[in-house]
């Protein structure tokens, strides 16, 4: 039994030693977002999908290449507009004909069929086009004339959106922002990252050029090494009534939580803060989950999961600071 947990801590420590390396690396090349980068990457090691909010210019597509690029993965994209048909991303089957001037239908894949895939501006597709992302993401297939067609294992979304583009765009239902394993916001810089970033990318794009990080074969013993940090369960108990305190018609809710909520998050987001957790509690070299690797991830888990009720909306209230709330009164319960 001692050797086995021996060997475990070594192969804990190994998979944080190997982040701290991936965020190096992507650090070097995408300035001021050291906590963007710890998100994505720890979305990414949850084996989960991204939503990536921010403003035109902020650097979330280059983000998600310097990430590809990181782990030595295939990067699709797919850039939405309202004429995007669902065979865009999917693939569709073709007439061809063989050497033998046989003719048959074949199917192409479509640029969904990539390790990691960036869907820019996913409120411009239409609802029929994102719903064909559904089941991409959750079941890690397409369905196309009856056949359905694997993914590439591992799989996953980036998708970016315009927080300030109304007009020509398709918010995104729910049940399709629930897929999502976390939405975080892009910040703008300050002056000394831009001063950076004009040292570094002015004449050139410095993700084009990033080697891999990691080798391919160590990306599934860090996505292993996540799963193996500990959560007790009275920290399980915890989750779930920081979960329940998201619903204004439970008991656990606070007065603030029935003033601007409507509907509070799922079971899947419940999921979704225990996964993330790990994940960041093994990149600070924790072996278990702690309060603070909760605290730390409940925001980029919650936000979208959250539905604001109609007076909230109305008085302009910011959700992000009622999630904060929250959290902080969940916080000093434990």
């Amino acid at each position: 039994m001692k050797s086995h947990l021996q060997s475990t801590e070594d192969e804990l420590d190994a998979a944080t030693e190997l982040l701290g390396h991936l965020r190096e690396a992507l650090g070097g090349v995408i300035v001021g977002q050291s906590a963007l980068i710890d998100e994505l990457l720890i979305a990414v090691i949850a084996s989960g999908h991204v939503l990536m909010e921010g403003l035109p210019g902020l650097g979330k597509t280059h983000l998600a290449k310097g990430l590809a690029r990181a782990f030595g993965l295939q990067l699709g994209r797919v850039q939405c507009t309202p004429d995007l048909m669902p065979a865009d991303i999917t693939g569709s089957e073709l007439l061809v004909r063989d050497a033998s001037g046989r003719q048959d239908m074949s199917f192409r894949p479509g640029p969904i069929f990539s390790n990691l895939v960036l869907v820019d501006e996913i409120n411009r597709a239409t609802p029929k086009t994102q719903a064909a992302l559904l089941e991409a993401m959750q079941e890690r297939q397409v369905t196309y004339g009856g056949n359905t067609h694997s993914l590439p294992n591992p799989f996953w979304v980036i998708a970016t959106q315009n927080p300030i583009e109304i007009e020509g765009t398709y918010p995104l239902p729910e049940a399709q922002l629930d897929r999502f394993l976390i939405k975080v916001k892009v910040p703008y810089p300050d002056a000394e990252a831009m001063l950076s970033m004009l040292d570094i990318s002015l004449d050139d794009e410095p993700t084009e050029h990033l080697p891999a990080a990691i080798e391919p074969d160590e990306l599934p013993g860090l996505m292993r090494a996540g799963a193996q940090v500990v959560i007790t369960e009275s920290f399980k108990h915890s989750a779930v009534q920081l979960i329940l305190a998201t619903h204004p018609e439970q008991d656990e809710a606070s007065a603030e939580s029935r003033r601007h909520i409507r509907y509070g998050a799922s079971p899947r987001g419940l999921q979704a803060l225990l996964k993330t957790a790990r994940v960041h509690a093994l990149m600070h070299g924790r072996a278990h989950v702690a309060l603070e690797d909760v605290r730390r991830m409940a925001l980029p888990v919650l936000r979208h999961r959250v539905l604001p009720s109609i007076e909230s909306e109305l008085e302009g209230a910011d959700l992000d600071q009622v999630l904060t709330g929250i959290v902080d009164r969940w916080a000093e319960r434990q």
